[in-house]
């Protein structure tokens, strides 16, 4: 089946706890989102003009998104590595 099928249906939640559980899911995920956003764009500017202060603004969004568990620790490394080269 092509066009989707039952596994692409939304399923709400009937237990009281699974009701809280997803809009505490929902509130994390849409502040990771905003964590991950800045981080990409502070990125995205560190490398089109990289000067020392958008390589630190880089670099602390990058560490604060990995110590969140947003990004993986080496991910942020290896980005504030190349980050650095281009300084």
């Amino acid at each position: 089946m092509i066009d989707g099928g039952w596994y692409n249906m939304v399923v709400m939640p009937i237990l009281k706890s699974a009701i809280k559980k997803l809009r505490r899911d929902r509130k994390a995920a849409a502040a990771n989102r905003k964590i991950k956003e800045q981080a990409r764009v502070a990125v995205r500017s560190a490398r089109k003009k990289p000067t020392k202060k958008l390589l630190s603004e880089a670099s602390s969004f990058l560490d604060k998104a990995a110590k969140k568990g947003i990004i993986h620790k080496n991910k942020a490394a290896r980005l504030k590595s190349r980050l650095a080269a281009l300084l």
